[in-house]
């Protein structure tokens, strides 16, 4: 499992599939997974295998939330919100989506999540993702609860 502070080079996409994998086996209700990086540095490739991940379900369609914002996927220890705030315009914008309670009662995995401000729960994990030649470089900061 990747710590907080530190940073991992993913060679490839079994590598982001792999990391996906470990955090899903982990995370419990209440846990918000901030995806940050610009576009193609790995943030969706990332959400839907550990969404995947902890349905147990290799096939599970996981769409892109770029035009409805939110997609979510029942799970019985929690279920998950899988969230895509790059269209958002303001912070305020996250309260209309129901993200404030999701926070503590789902597993929320939020691209974009520069658009959450000063609404970004204080617990959260959040994993910067830069593409790089040499692969994906991924760099976590804060802390799941323990």
């Amino acid at each position: 499992m990747l710590a907080p502070g530190q940073t991992l080079t993913l060679m490839s996409e079994d590598d982001t599939v792999a990391l996906a994998r470990q955090f899903a086996s982990t995370a419990r209700a209440g846990d918000c997974i901030l995806l940050a990086g610009e576009i193609g540095a790995g943030k969706s490739t990332f959400a839907r295998a550990f969404i995947r991940a902890r349905l147990q379900n290799p096939s599970e369609d996981v769409p892109s939330p770029t035009f409805t914002l939110v997609q979510t996927y029942e799970h019985a220890d929690g279920d998950i919100w899988h969230c895509d705030l790059y269209r958002l315009a303001a912070p305020d914008e996250v309260l209309e989506l129901g993200l404030d309670e999701a926070f503590t009662e789902a597993i929320c995995l939020i691209e974009w999540p520069d658009r959450l401000g000063d609404l970004a729960p204080s617990h959260a994990t959040t994993l910067h993702l830069t593409a790089s030649s040499e692969g994906h470089i991924v760099r976590r900061t804060d802390g799941l609860r323990t």
